[in-house]
């Protein structure tokens, strides 16, 4: 197994306190290094960090930062695309979205070496894990097409209930008053 880096071995409350000083553009790689350096000696922790792992760990916190910012950016074209959509449509713009993930992540699965036994039992549970997101992905996108139906036929039913309620104020005809249901429901030709 890969040996934990000795960012990710500091205690949170210092690793809180690096990400801080990588934040800040007056300090650099190197103060930050000595800052926490200088923490750790204070509170008595043994480790200590060097400069390549706060350069490794800023690269890592550089990649995540600007995929949040292009999943962000992603997120708001879909929302202007989307626009006030019903909760059914963006329910369904989340599924596909994952589903693409999925399919990505099953991609990176097929490349994974399957003659080291560790290698086998890890991919194996990520296929698991991939099997069941899968799963639940269906099993809420079905819903969504259910609420969205569920919410159509309501919208039709008030539609058809509020013309009828005023068909003896405005005196619509019996046959036009079934005529207009018919239209509201899509029967008509």
């Amino acid at each position: 197994m890969p040996q934990v880096s000795s960012i990710d071995r500091l205690p949170a409350d210092i690793k809180a306190q690096l990400q801080q000083l990588l934040q800040d553009p007056r300090c650099t790689q190197l103060d930050a290094t000595a800052k926490i350096n200088k923490v750790l000696e204070e509170e008595g922790y043994p480790d200590r960090v060097t400069k390549s792992s706060v350069n490794r760990y800023a690269q890592r916190m550089e990649e995540v930062g600007e995929k949040l910012r292009q999943s962000r950016e992603v997120a708001q074209m879909y929302i202007a695309h989307v626009g006030a959509a019903p909760q059914g449509q963006t329910g369904l713009l989340i599924n596909e979205m994952l589903r693409s993930m999925a399919f990505e992540l099953s991609l990176k699965l097929q490349a994974v070496d399957l003659e080291d036994p560790e290698n086998m039992s890890a991919t194996i549970d990520q296929v698991k894990a991939l099997a069941l997101a899968v799963q639940r992905l269906e099993q809420s996108a079905t819903i969504n097409i259910k609420r969205e139906n569920d919410i159509r036929k309501t919208a039709l039913a008030d539609a058809a209930a509020e013309v009828e309620k005023s068909a003896n104020t405005l005196q619509i005809k019996p046959e036009t008053l079934a005529y207009i249901k018919q239209v509201i429901y899509g029967l008509a030709s």
